[in-house]
């Protein structure tokens, strides 16, 4: 004997409703439609399943027993057909900026794995992210991991990106080859890109805290470009950039590195459990066997950042290895990312 799924479908839709009509506009049937069906279900198990009244209808014992072994059938089919359609369309992961440092991580795999299909999916971080990864409709995104996330999501630091700052050629630190923090305290950091509850903002504030700067989030942002004219005339603003982020060329902008401490923004990789898309382990794996450890002696990051590195390493203590038989956490201690940020 063979189910129909389609009744299978309309059973447990109605059980959950209990009432035909509340299913079949779940289904996006007629109510006739999901009667049929039911009946159809009915007749090849020869019982019934359910007992219908006025206000409703409800399992009967032949139905209540059904109902677990259908839920079950169910999520095979869906799984089985997932499996084909995830295997058959791009990887998406999102990026935030296409200037930002995630987008060049996600470069530099798909540069060493050319058969791979990528779709780059730009939103506003960790805010729409985590929505995005627990839905489906990312497999992956980049981004500093902040406050709780949903149980489902897993991720794993993946990038520790060096801060520089951006100056005006009449600004008293353009002759510089390095800065120190303590360099900017009496210049303003213009970052109208700030939004407030953002992670990256957040991570700003904090490094305005540790080491006195002044922040100044005033807008509006009309892009990268407008910011650098902007700098460009000023001789006492700057705002913070890094290697990997793409600065379009400007006559009047210098990039200098920030060194004793480097304040190094985290970037991690995260992704949904049970995320079956076949390249996905391929682009953690590529990822965070890449990331340059953490120095202390030399870096500055928020303290809630340097325990969630600590905390990741101890959850990888222990992990079952990869088809290379090394753990995670051995490579992503002591490998650097192979380019800049």
């Amino acid at each position: 004997m063979e189910l129909d799924l389609g009744a299978v479908r309309a059973f447990v839709t109605v059980a959950d409703e209990q009432h035909f009509g509340a299913a079949a506009d779940q289904l996006n049937l007629t109510q006739q439609a999901v009667s049929r069906r039911i009946a159809k279900l009915e007749a090849a198990l020869s019982t019934t399943l359910l007992h219908r009244t006025q206000t409703g209808a409800r399992l009967n014992e032949s139905g209540a027993a059904l109902l677990p072994h259908a839920r079950a059938l169910l999520v095979l089919a869906d799984q089985a057909v997932d499996s084909v359609r995830i295997r058959n369309r791009p990887l998406r992961v999102d990026v935030n900026d296409t200037r930002l440092p995630a987008t060049e991580l996600v470069r530099e795999f798909h540069d060493s794995n050319a058969d791979v299909e990528i779709d780059i999916i730009t939103s506003n971080g960790l805010r729409s992210g985590r929505t995005a990864l627990t839905s489906g409709s990312i497999d992956a995104t980049v981004a500093r991991v902040m406050g709780t996330l949903d149980p489902v999501i897993k991720h794993r630091p993946a990038y520790l990106g060096p801060l520089h700052v951006l100056v005006g050629r009449t600004h008293p630190l353009a002759d510089r080859r390095q800065v120190r923090l303590t360099h900017l305290r009496d210049s303003i950091a213009w970052m109208p890109t700030n939004e407030p509850g953002s992670e990256w903002a957040d991570f700003y504030d904090c490094l305005a805290r540790e080491f006195g700067l002044t922040i100044d989030t005033s807008g509006p942002n009309f892009g990268l470009d407008h910011m650098l004219d902007h700098l460009a005339a000023s001789p006492d603003r700057f705002t913070f950039g890094g290697e990997l982020l793409r600065v379009p060329w400007h006559p009047q902008i210098v990039q200098i590195p920030i060194v004793d401490p480097t304040p190094v923004y985290p970037h991690s990789l995260l992704w949904k459990q049970g995320n079956r898309h076949p390249v996905l382990p391929r682009l953690i794996d590529h990822v965070t066997s890449r990331l340059r450890p953490f120095d202390p002696e030399r870096q500055w990051m928020p303290p809630a950042d340097i325990r969630a590195l600590d905390l990741a390493a101890a959850a990888d203590e222990h992990p079952a290895p990869d088809s290379s038989g090394e753990s995670l956490t051995n490579r992503w201690r002591g490998r650097a990312f192979r380019g800049g940020l």
